[in-house]
């Protein structure tokens, strides 16, 4: 069998087939196959193996996003301290890569823990932080997405004030890029709270 030395268009070389593979990333790969087939319990199982093959192997890449998956099966199953405990050591592994994307992709999930774990202050304090990574790797999408979390959250806490400012700053960064429905319907969001 001739091997293609060329790589791909991702720029990551290209596996055909399953005997190429790692058996961690083969583990990694039943995880997601586990989890899209809402299986939680054996997708925890094969990401853990996932995560033992991966350090076997030095591959720090692969540890980080076994343990983000890990984090999501604790999210979902309300285990928020041990969603935080593979957040922290994806975020270690990223934060020493210095993987600007990956450590914000990490902050949004533990935001997440911290929302459904009602601890809305320290969620609302990483949506703030998110926000202004958003704007420095220039996400107004991400930004709008951050601003919209923190002014339900503030309403949650019964702080309509500052609901009404993320939804001002949402209607200026739609005007700015002259989204003018969106515009109007944010600013009236901001103007309804105190009706």
């Amino acid at each position: 069998m001739q091997q293609n030395n060329e790589p791909s268009l991702t720029g990551f070389p290209e596996i055909k087939n399953e005997e190429e593979k790692t058996q961690a990333q083969q583990d990694f790969e039943q995880g997601m196959a586990f989890l899209n087939d809402k299986e939680s319990a054996q997708a925890a199982a094969a990401f853990h193996n996932a995560i033992l093959g991966y350090e076997k192997d030095k591959d720090d890449n692969g540890v980080a996003n076994a343990c983000m998956r890990l984090a999501d099966i604790c999210l979902e199953n309300q285990d928020f301290d041990k969603a935080l405990e593979f957040c922290k050591r994806a975020n270690d592994i990223c934060s020493t890569a210095n993987d600007t994307f990956s450590l914000i992709c990490i902050k949004e999930t533990k935001a997440k823990i911290y929302s459904q774990w009602q601890k809305f202050d320290k969620a609302i304090a990483l949506y703030s932080e998110l926000v202004e990574d958003y704007n420095i790797t220039r996400n107004p999408q991400g930004t709008v997405n951050s601003l919209e979390t923190m002014a339900d959250l503030y309403l949650k806490d019964d702080e309509k004030e500052k609901a009404a400012d993320c939804y001002k700053t949402i209607a200026s960064i739609h005007k700015s890029f002259k989204h003018v429905t969106y515009y109007k319907r944010y600013l009236k969001k901001s103007e309804d709270l105190f009706k």
